[in-house]
């Protein structure tokens, strides 16, 4: 039914790892980002201290209650002056590119400090017990202690929160951003291999995830949860 020229892909593979590139920077970023924060609103989440825990909490639901969409268009329509002066960016800078990564890592810091905190619920009071009464501070027992056996129990649900995030990347679509999506898309209808660069861009998500879902399945087993 269909003739397919998968040949248009070779010839846009300069461009398409140009797209790559930007799918990857967003996603490493709000990763790495996302979890550091996420860590820290995790901690305030169980603090004894009920200002912590208000905020943390009004952050992690409001992030959580509004589509990702949005998100991202708020931070592209709204504060990319804001973003330029607080961050010192030079007039070069794709702000687009800034807006997507701070607004994942935003977002995704709020699942993230969801599956830390539960992490950390996971982890018996008892071992808090033993670790205070061994003369370590609370600090330490958190850093020590609490939150290495946390990140043990949550490795495979952050995997998969990341896999997710690099599917979510998509959506800077809406925003102009020339990531892997957008670039094969733009060169399909350029070239009029529009049915080829989908299905291209489709395939390269799915061998991509497929391959972190595999990994996390193996992880899974290693660490006997």
């Amino acid at each position: 039914m269909f003739d397919f020229d998968w040949s248009i892909i070779d010839q846009s593979l300069p461009l398409l790892s140009q797209g790559v590139m930007v799918t990857l920077k967003i996603t490493l970023t709000s990763i790495v980002l996302g979890m550091a924060i996420g860590t820290i609103l995790a901690v305030a989440r169980i603090s004894v201290y009920a200002p912590l825990r208000w905020l943390s909490a009004a952050y992690v639901n409001c992030f959580r209650s509004v589509p990702l969409v949005m998100v991202l268009l708020w931070f592209y329509l709204i504060v990319p002056q804001f973003l330029t002066k607080f961050l010192n960016l030079s007039p070069l800078t794709d702000i687009r590119l800034v807006s997507a990564m701070v607004a994942f890592t935003a977002f995704e810091a709020a699942y993230y400090a969801e599956i830390i905190r539960a992490g950390m619920n996971s982890v018996s009071r008892g071992q808090n017990y033993a670790a205070l009464a061994l003369g370590m501070t609370k600090s330490q027992t958190l850093i020590y202690v609490i939150l290495p056996q946390a990140f043990r129990v949550m490795t495979p649900l952050l995997l998969t929160q990341g896999v997710i995030l690099f599917q979510d990347t998509a959506l800077v679509y809406i925003i102009g951003l020339a990531d892997f999506f957008r670039t094969a898309t733009n060169i399909g209808k350029t070239t009029g291999y529009e049915i080829e660069m989908v299905l291209f861009a489709g395939a390269g998500y799915f061998v991509v995830c497929f391959c972190v879902s595999l990994a996390v399945t193996v992880v899974k087993k290693r660490l006997k949860l």
